[in-house]
């Protein structure tokens, strides 16, 4: 078991960020928590277009909202799923959205979790957590994309 180098988190809600990032760092789960506010950003950051040409390592998972402004976090996910790049790269929906097509279309889209947001804090804690350690600790990403 390896600890995640990077995580990217797509999430345009300041206080679900800040309760991701700080539940992450505090279970030492990644390195480095990267967070952007929209699609568009996430897909840059993915790309090393724009503002992010010049960034370091590579996520080795994305925790994707799924109500973004600019880009939605569908449309992100399946622009990374055409990518030959970034098309294993793991992906965790962590979204407020329960209705049955969101879900079925992120996994349609080839998502490889979705997690509903509980409202309840200290669940949405746990959530995290629990998200945190198994595509951090006990999953085993691909080390580079098959191109």
């Amino acid at each position: 078991m390896q600890k995640l180098r990077c995580i990217l988190l797509v999430e345009d809600d300041a206080n679900d960020a800040e309760l991701v990032r700080m539940t992450l760092e505090e279970n030492k789960i990644a390195n480095d928590i990267v967070h952007v506010w929209d699609g568009a950003e996430a897909l840059d950051y993915l790309k090393r277009q724009g503002p992010f040409c010049n960034e370091g390592e590579e996520p080795t998972l994305v925790i994707l909202d799924l109500k973004l402004p600019k880009v939605s976090g569908l449309e992100v996910l399946s622009k990374i799923r055409n990518d030959e790049k970034l098309k294993l790269m793991p992906v965790v929906i962590f979204t407020s959205s329960q209705q049955e097509q969101d879900i079925i279309e992120g996994y349609r889209l080839g998502t490889n979790g979705y997690v509903v947001k509980p409202m309840d804090f200290h669940k949405f804690v746990e959530a995290v957590k629990l998200l945190g350690l198994f595509w951090g600790i006990i999953n085993e990403p691909p080390r580079k994309a098959i191109s």
